[in-house]
C-alpha cells in the first residue's frame, strides 16, 4: 500500500496560525523531517504533501499549509492555496497553542463546517500539564512526541468513520462470462504500462474473482472469437466508443473507463444529467475543459483536439475554450459548460468539491466519457450497467 498513488489516499490538512507547530506536528506524525521548521513566521509557503502509512487505517497524505494569519501580500496568496488544499481534504486538523480559540480559529472551524469537512482540534503545547482542556481536543507535544501515538489512533478512527470507498465495477458483475477491457495503445499512453483507471478496473475485476481479457481495439474481434461464451461486460476507452459499440452485439453490456471513474470519483447521476446541456451549445459559448493530470498535448489529444472538434461541429461555429490542468481549477466560474476528464489523478473529495462549485454557479459539468457516449448515440447503453445503483 505504500505505493498507492496520492489520488487514492485520503488527505489530511493541517491548519493553524503561524508558529503554532504545524510543521513540527506533521514531522512527528510522519516520523520524518519533511516539513521545514523555523521560528520565522511564514516559513511554510505552498502546501507540502507527505504520503505515509497511518496504522491501522492505511495510506494517507498529510498536507502542511501556510499560516492562517499571514497578512503579507504573499501570505494572502498562500492562504488562497490553503483554501484550494481543503478541496481535497477528507479531514482537517486545526492546530492551536492557546485557549480560548482566537477569532481566526473560530472562523476556520465555521468554514470547515460550511465545507462539510470533518475536523479535529489539536492543542500543541510544550507544557504537558494542561488543565481543563475541552473534551473534544487532542493534547500533544509535537516537540517531544507526547500524545502523538494517541493522536494517530484518533485520526485513524475518524477517517474510518468518514471516508467512504465508492465502488468501481465489481459490484455490477454477476455473470460467469469474462470482462473484456479494450485498451488502445496510443502516443499518449505511458510506455510499458497501462493508465491508472485501466489498472484499477482490472485489479477490481480480478479481486472479485472474475475473468478479464485485455485487448486493443484492433484485436477486439479476435478476443470475442476466443471466448467460449459471451462476455458479461465490455469496458472500453472512450475514444473508441463507437468502434467498439459497432463491433459487439447490441445486447452485450458496454461502458467505458471514464464512465466508471465518473461513478468512482464523482457523482454519476450529476455528471450524466449534464448531458442535457449538450443540445443547447451554441457558437461563441464559453467552455471550460479540465484535465486533472498534466501531459504534453499529442496529435488527436482527447481534451485539446478531439472534444473541442466535436463541440465546434455540434455548435456550428467557433467556441471560446479555456483549458486547465493538474491541480488548477478556477475559483470563479463563468462558463456555459464544464467538461472534465475522468479525474483519476485527483481525490474523490476534490472532484466532488469541483462538482459542488459548478452546481453552486449553475453550470453543468460532464466528463469525457459521457460526452463521447452522448455524441456517439450510445449514452443510454453505456449507463445501463449502472442502473439501480
Amino acid at each position: 500500500m505504500n505505493s498507492a498513488p496520492r489520488s487514492v489516499r485520503p488527505h489530511i490538512a493541517l491548519l493553524g496560525r503561524c508558529n503554532v507547530g504545524k510543521s513540527t506536528l506533521i514531522n512527528a506524525l510522519s516520523g520524518q523531517n519533511i516539513a521545514l521548521v523555523s521560528p520565522v513566521s511564514g516559513t511554510t509557503t505552498d502546501p507540502v504533501y507527505k504520503s505515509m502509512e497511518l496504522l491501522p487505517f492505511g495510506p494517507v497524505v498529510l498536507v502542511d499549509t501556510a499560516g492562517l494569519d499571514d497578512n503579507s501580500i504573499l501570505g494572502r496568496a498562500r492562504v488562497k492555496l490553503t483554501a484550494r488544499a481543503l478541496r481535497k481534504a477528507e479531514l482537517a486538523l486545526l492546530v492551536v497553542d492557546s485557549l480560548p480559540l482566537l477569532p481566526i480559529e473560530q472562523e476556520t472551524l465555521t468554514d470547515l463546517c460550511r465545507r462539510q469537512i470533518p475536523y479535529l482540534v489539536v492543542f500543541n503545547s510544550r507544557d504537558s500539564d494542561i488543565d481543563e482542556l475541552p473534551q473534544d481536543f487532542s493534547l500533544v507535544n509535537a516537540y517531544s512526541g507526547l500524545g502523538i501515538p494517541a493522536l494517530k489512533k484518533t485520526i485513524a478512527a475518524k477517517l474510518t468513520a468518514v471516508v467512504v470507498e465508492p465502488p468501481l465495477i465489481a459490484d455490477r458483475l454477476h455473470g460467469n462470462g469474462a470482462v473484456i477491457l479494450v485498451v488502445p495503445i496510443d502516443k499518449a499512453a505511458p510506455k510499458g504500462r497501462l493508465i491508472l483507471p485501466q489498472m484499477q478496473v482490472l485489479r477490481d475485476i480480478l479481486d472479485a474473482g472474475h475473468q478479464a481479457m485485455v485487448c486493443r481495439e484492433t484485436e477486439l474481434h479476435l478476443a470475442l472469437n476466443a471466448l467460449s461464451g459471451r462476455p458479461q461486460l465490455v469496458i472500453t476507452d472512450s475514444q473508441v466508443f463507437q468502434m467498439v459499440a459497432d463491433a459487439i452485439p447490441s445486447d452485450v453490456p458496454l461502458t467505458s473507463f471514464s464512465i466508471i471513474m465518473a461513478r468512482h470519483k464523482g457523482s454519476l447521476p450529476a455528471l450524466s444529467a449534464a448531458t442535457a446541456a449538450l443540445a443547447g451549445i451554441q457558437a461563441h459559448d464559453k467552455i471550460l475543459i479540465a484535465e486533472a493530470c498534466t501531459h504534453h498535448s499529442q496529435d488527436e489529444d482527447i481534451g485539446r483536439i478531439k472534444i473541442p472538434s466535436i463541440l465546434r461541429r455540434q455548435a456550428g461555429g467557433e467556441l471560446d475554450f479555456t483549458w486547465v490542468s493538474g491541480q488548477e481549477f478556477p475559483d470563479e466560474l463563468d462558463y456555459k459548460l464544464i467538461v472534465h476528464c475522468g479525474a483519476c489523478m485527483i481525490t474523490r473529495k476534490e472532484m466532488l468539491s469541483r462538482l459542488a462549485q459548478a452546481s453552486e454557479a449553475g453550470i453543468p459539468m460532464i466528463n469525457y466519457g459521457l460526452l463521447l457516449a452522448y455524441y456517439s448515440g450510445i449514452l443510454e447503453r453505456s449507463l445501463q450497467p449502472f442502473q439501480n445503483t
